[in-house]
């Protein structure tokens, strides 16, 4: 099985071209980079003879394999690039890429750029049997305590040499979105050309496009980030999102942190509470930190805000939902004490 790293494809790509690729997950800008950088690797290499298939309600699996099945009337080498966004071939698409993976096409290389893939697609058959056959490049997303590093690397290449601070900002304008922060990174090497970077350059070339999301709300507020949490909820408000998504997500979560926290008053353990309520791996801490900092009625009084604050953005009741949305993640966030009373 061959498994390699977005960031370490290249290297992979110099040593050896492989007859499969298979590149999936939900990061736009890294896949296509990957996708780019197999194209190259196939032209350097004589593979000159493109076609493309999109897998889209209706596909006719029977012309990627007569393509793959067909000689090249044009040259000897060439690549096939099938494009599967949802990730899921499908019953017949599985049966065929089975078995391709069992007898590739000589002197062709089949390049299948898919999206994100879900826990059960990736134990399948068909997916199993594209690792063993060739390469495969998972792509994931950039974490918030991961993007300073990666801009870093990012400008090295273009000899660029960024102060930390200089990186810190860039990372919170472009928060968690990756195309932007790529843009900018190219603005700012046409702007200030390569060499030292500080932070003052930052502030006054790098636009503030940071991408404000109401799921990484809820996790920014669960980690107890106030400053960021406020940050993103003006972001939010500032796009002309509306409120009732905003509290919609905050009270699911709280909901959900409710019962669990009734379920650990009863005595179950946090590891055993973090499986039953299938807590991912990623959210275990996030979840357990916040389940250990508030308590008990704590939680029905955040409920019972969500329910003051429907009733606000309703017109039922008297105040401003953004106002009390501030409020419930300043709470949420640990900031004041939360009362039983609402």
């Amino acid at each position: 099985m061959t498994v390699v790293r977005a960031e370490s494809l290249r290297g992979q790509l110099g040593r050896q071209l492989s007859p499969l690729y298979f590149i999936h997950g939900d990061e736009t800008l890294l896949v296509g980079e990957c996708a780019d950088a197999v194209r190259a690797a196939c032209r350097e290499q004589g593979y000159t003879d493109r076609q493309v298939f999109s897998v889209e309600a209706g596909f006719d699996w029977n012309g990627l394999v007569a393509a793959c099945d067909s000689l090249s009337l044009f040259s000897e080498r060439r690549l096939l690039e099938l494009r599967l966004p949802a990730g899921k071939p499908g019953k017949e698409g599985s049966r065929v890429l089975f078995e391709y993976a069992q007898r590739p096409a000589p002197d062709t290389v089949l390049l299948i750029i898919s999206g994100k893939l879900e826990p059960a697609a990736r134990k399948s058959k068909w997916v199993r049997a594209i690792e063993e056959a060739g390469v495969s490049v998972p792509v994931w997303p950039v974490e918030s305590a991961q993007l300073p590093a990666w801009i870093g690397r990012r400008m090295i290449t273009l000899d660029m040499k960024p102060s930390r601070e200089a990186l810190q900002l860039i990372a919170e304008r472009v928060e968690g979105n990756l195309l932007a922060a790529a843009q900018e990174i190219e603005k700012l090497y046409l702007l200030h050309g390569a060499g030292s970077v500080d932070v003052e350059t930052v502030a006054e070339l790098v636009t503030d496009s940071a991408r404000y999301d109401i799921f990484r709300l809820v996790d920014t507020a669960l980690r107890g980030d106030v400053a960021h949490t406020q940050r993103m909820l003006a972001g939010l408000r500032a796009e002309g999102v509306d409120p009732v998504l905003v509290l919609w997500a905050l009270s699911r979560e709280i909901r959900a942190l409710a019962s669990m926290a009734r379920d650990l008053e009863r005595g179950t353990p946090m590891a055993r509470l973090l499986t039953s309520h299938r807590v991912w791996d990623k959210r275990k801490s996030l979840i357990s930190g916040a389940l250990q900092r508030i308590h008990g009625r704590q939680w029905w009084a955040l409920i019972q805000r969500c329910a003051v604050i429907d009733r606000i953005i309703k017109g039922r009741a008297a105040g401003n939902a953004w106002d009390e949305l501030v409020q419930l993640t300043l709470r949420l966030s640990g900031v004041y004490p939360v009362r039983a009373s609402a």
